[in-house]
């Protein structure tokens, strides 16, 4: 039985594709058997895996909840891709963006993506899933489907304002759809500690949610190395395995690790 880890932040640019996309192969890199789910209809998590042409792609996220609510008979391997570094994915493209109103119609609207993640989730001993930033329809798909939450954000006074909107939101999906829905943590990501701004910042965040969540010790740091993985189709370990930003996911992965399938 998989664990199924939703990385959200209703904020946009905190990073959620690079710590979806990194900390999926840290995963594979640990021996463990990870898929991911693209729910941004961006598809920059798609594209951050290798994955070229996602637009043309027919087989996606969008196609299988169009399907799931015609109640068509669907075999998950369909929509299952392989990344050359040892992930699978199911990919997502800009047709997903116009898939709200669809789902308002359906029955059971919350609960069509769960219907892939159980269909999978034997398969797996760790299921990713990117979301987009915004509390959408296909965002509460992916919280009523998941286990946990991981919460990237950025040590900014924005990003701090919008991660209590955000856990009202998770408490009010674990009460009315997914009664097992836990945050498995906040990683603090795009970090610069050279400035006293942004150290007063990650103090502040530490002193006012580390005893109520935890706040994972590694912190991401800045780098253009990681901003060019997007464009290269590979993880930061595949582009510059030896810089800070590797060892830095190897930290995250390895306290993912700790808290188990």
């Amino acid at each position: 039985m998989s664990k199924v880890i939703a990385i959200a932040n209703q904020k946009g640019g905190v990073g959620k594709t690079a710590v979806a996309s990194n900390l999926s192969v840290g995963l594979a890199m640990n021996g463990k058997k990870v898929m991911v789910i693209d729910a941004d209809p961006q598809g920059n998590l798609t594209s951050s895996l290798g994955i070229d042409n996602a637009d043309e792609l027919e087989n996606t996220l969008a196609s299988f909840i169009e399907r799931e609510i015609m109640e068509e008979q669907i075999e998950p391997e369909e929509y299952i891709l392989h990344n050359e570094e040892g992930v699978d994915i199911m990919p997502c493209n800009i047709k997903l963006a116009g898939m709200d109103y669809m789902i308002m119609n359906a029955l059971s609207r919350e609960h069509l993506l769960d219907a892939f993640v159980s269909s999978v989730r034997d398969e797996y001993d760790y299921i990713l899933i990117d979301c987009s930033p915004s509390l959408n329809l296909v965002t509460i798909n992916v919280l009523t489907a998941a286990d946990s939450v991981i919460i990237p954000v950025e040590a900014s006074y924005l990003s701090m304002a919008g991660l209590q909107q955000l856990l009202a939101s998770i408490g009010s999906t674990k009460r009315k759809l997914n009664r097992k829905l836990q945050v498995e943590g906040i990683v603090i990501n795009k970090v610069n500690t050279r400035t006293n701004h942004e150290k007063d910042i990650i103090g502040k965040l530490r002193e006012a949610y580390g005893s109520q969540i935890k706040v994972f010790d590694v912190m991401i740091p800045e780098s253009v190395r990681a901003k060019e993985c997007t464009a290269f189709g590979v993880s930061i370990y595949k582009h510059d395995g030896k810089g800070k930003v590797a060892k830095a996911f190897e930290e995250l992965t390895r306290e993912v690790l700790e808290h188990g399938c």
